[in-house]
């Protein structure tokens, strides 16, 4: 995942803590466990010892990919969103025109995407399809189970 990453200040502190989190703590945590590992014998055959170094390589990864968004995370304020038409950090009140429902979205990087919370990727088809969209408009989002119609209501930030 190269390129910008668009963040409040609070998401970049979050990441950030993480990362710190991940470093001291979780490494400490695994070289434990690979050290308990090698201490129960023959490492050959040792799967305990195969999983606590897998469990390392993915927690090294891990670190990598928050390390490189947190390089590359550029942190917008909310008095510099553009609520003139879609884009990263406003949320964004759309109808379906099949179905006439509506919902509210935020839209926001990969990182912080979370439908729970109202929270889509711009990455994502809807996400795609609404940027750059003004309040009136109508957004054509081709999804996998094909193409939905969305009306833009209301730009906020």
């Amino acid at each position: 995942m190269s390129g910008v990453n668009y963040v409040t200040k609070e998401s970049l502190e979050q990441m950030r803590t993480e990362l710190t989190q991940l470093k001291t703590k979780g490494r400490a945590e695994i070289a434990k466990a690979i050290s308990e590992a090698r201490e129960k014998g023959d490492l050959k055959e040792n799967a305990e010892y195969d999983a606590a170094k897998e469990a390392q390589g993915l927690h090294e990864a891990k670190i990598a990919v928050l390390e490189n968004v947190i390089a590359n995370a550029r942190v917008v304020e909310a008095d510099e969103i553009d609520t003139s038409k879609v884009s990263v950090l406003c949320k964004v009140t759309i109808t379906n025109l099949g179905t006439k429902k509506t919902m509210t979205y935020q839209l926001v990087s990969e990182k912080e995407a979370d439908l729970k919370l109202g929270k889509i990727s711009v990455t994502s088809p809807i996400g795609k399809g609404l940027l750059g969209k003004k309040v009136g408009e109508e957004a054509d989002v081709v999804a996998p189970n094909g193409t939905m119609k969305f009306k833009i209501d209301n730009i906020t930030v």
